[in-house]
């Protein structure tokens, strides 16, 4: 008898014990919310205005829209950026440096592969071009005034 109740008061006991580190644990924050925190303490003069469904919408002086958004069909996680039809160097920088801190690639690397995708659009390509660069899918496309790029990794990779 005194097996059986020694028994029930160590379940008891640990049963309360879980339930305590269950409400004591931290709340975990969605990646994008994460990333977005991140991308303003890291960047200069980059605030983060609200968050709609998945979608995390930033503001920049050298660039007119933009985003991360998370979990999609086909993607983990996406940066967009919109600027002007002919960018200019700061908006190669800071797209470079936002994909380097989302996508944990070197700053460098993602600035050349933005820059590319950019720069190939014109005649002889078009106003849309996709490419693949260090693992990262880069969609770019244009208007007659903007010209935005949107950075994928695959969910699989």
């Amino acid at each position: 008898m005194t097996l059986n109740l020694n028994v029930r008061g160590a379940i008891l006991v640990a049963a309360a014990i879980a339930g305590l580190v269950a409400l004591v644990s931290p709340a975990r924050a969605d990646r994008c919310d994460d990333s977005a925190k991140e991308l303003a303490n890291q960047v200069d003069r980059l605030k983060v205005n609200f968050r709609a469904a998945n979608v995390v919408y930033m503001t920049h002086p050298a660039a007119k829209e933009l985003s991360v958004s998370c979990r999609g069909d086909k993607y983990s996680i996406e940066l967009y950026a919109k600027g002007d039809r002919k960018p200019k160097p700061e908006f190669y920088a800071l797209v470079g440096s936002m994909a380097a801190i989302v996508f944990t690639v070197t700053k460098d690397d993602t600035t050349t592969g933005a820059t590319r995708c950019l720069k190939r659009m014109g005649l002889l390509r078009g106003d849309k071009v996709s490419m693949r660069y260090r693992r990262l899918n880069m969609e770019c496309t244009r208007s007659k005034t903007e010209a935005s790029i949107a950075i994928t990794r695959g969910k699989d990779e």
